[in-house]
């Protein structure tokens, strides 16, 4: 049975990662769980898993719940998820914290010894270099999440003597397909949030909506499989039915396809290099997964994006091909400005000018460290808050 720490358990991926867990109970238990402000969803999960070690986002919510709970050990804030991460008898942590908190658990369960699932965007966007080197040196299984970075994980099992040419990159566009640059300025927070394929938090819907998100994947394609950028393409493909594929040097290209549905990635995930049941019914308390059918599927469609009007891919690339602290600049700006549209205080086409003009003002610097992560982050995010006011 394979132990689990979960970071960031009542989020999206978090959820979803305790559902699958509910459904394999023989393959899987928890050792612990942290969240954020969500108590009442956390109380249930505590219920129902008995994790050995919870941690909260605050100090209060973890004293109210250790009385709740008292044969649950109970810390809180940053320090507590280290200790989740680290220290608890887990073989997998995975990670689905939102944002720059995810690094450094991430790194310090890595030189633990600890093998990583990932959903962390931020984790290789800006540690990159000093993730992946622990992981070389630690030896760790390092599994990906998102579902385009697992199906090409997926891709390359069994392959891993052939060299890569080409990675396909696909994206489904967001709810802003096809818009011109001059469009995207009439674009409101309500049609930003209606994601045409896929159900997430606010934060990865803008990013999405900005194609930010797929920029960050880039970045983390290129660390993750050891890629330069100028041979990650991305395909705009609204039906999300290929997930991504590989393009090998003798031309041969795998992609991995089924139904838009997270839970398939994340138990690949947990469970690599095994593959749990779930197509079955009634085996997941959120229905079965649909197994695809590509008669009714039918055409597929893959475009080039319009790097003029999804300005935010633009400077992924940028960030990427610039390197040092770059994309730090790129991903911590870009958190700031998103904040600021969805408190209403920009417009959504200031997200990207936002994030150009903190690049446009950042002298890049080496990353030795995680230590030097959080400076260049208060840098952007600063020129970001400057520029709001």
């Amino acid at each position: 049975m394979k132990q689990l720490a979960i970071l960031g358990s009542t989020g999206s991926i978090g959820r979803q990662s305790l559902d699958v867990v509910r459904a394999h109970r023989s393959e899987f238990s928890v050792s612990s769980l942290t969240c954020g402000r969500n108590i009442e969803l956390f109380r249930e999960q505590l219920k129902e898993f008995k994790p050995a070690l919870a941690v909260c986002a605050q100090k209060e919510d973890a004293q109210k719940l250790s009385a709740e709970f008292p044969g649950i050990r109970f810390l809180y804030g940053p320090e507590g998820i280290l200790e989740a991460a680290v220290s608890t008898d887990a073989q997998l942590v995975v990670n689905a914290l939102l944002g720059m908190m995810g690094i450094r658990p991430t790194y310090e369960a890595v030189l633990a010894g600890k093998d990583i699932a990932f959903a962390n965007k931020e984790t290789l966007v800006a540690g990159g270099s000093l993730i992946m080197d622990a992981v070389r040196k630690t030896g760790v299984n390092f599994l990906p999440v998102d579902s385009e970075h697992s199906a090409i994980f997926q891709c390359l099992q069994g392959r891993a003597d052939n060299r890569i040419r080409r990675i396909l990159l696909t994206a489904s566009g967001g709810p802003f397909r096809g818009f011109t640059k001059e469009q995207m300025r009439a674009v409101t927070k309500e049609q930003a949030l209606k994601h045409p394929r896929w159900t997430m938090g606010a934060k990865i819907t803008i990013d999405s909506a900005t194609m930010m998100n797929k920029g960050l994947e880039i970045i983390e394609a290129s660390w993750l499989f050891d890629v330069p950028a100028d041979r990650i393409d991305v395909h705009v493909h609204p039906e999300s039915i290929l997930h991504s594929a590989v393009e090998f040097m003798d031309g041969s290209v795998l992609g991995q396809m089924g139904n838009p549905d997270m839970r398939v990635p994340i138990a690949y995930a947990l469970s690599w290099p095994k593959r749990l049941k779930l197509t079955e019914d009634n085996i997941m308390e959120g229905g079965c997964v649909k197994p695809l059918d590509l008669f009714s599927a039918g055409t597929l469609h893959f475009e080039k994006p319009d790097l003029e009007a999804f300005q935010c891919l633009a400077l992924a690339y940028r960030a990427i091909e610039t390197g040092k602290s770059m994309p730090i600049v790129l991903n911590a700006a870009n958190e700031e400005a998103v904040a600021a549209f969805l408190s209403d205080r920009i417009r959504f086409c200031q997200i990207g000018e936002l994030v150009e003009q903190a690049m446009d003002a950042h002298v890049p610097a080496e990353i030795r460290s995680v230590d030097d992560i959080p400076e260049v982050e208060r840098e952007a995010r600063a020129s970001v808050l400057g520029a709001i006011q």
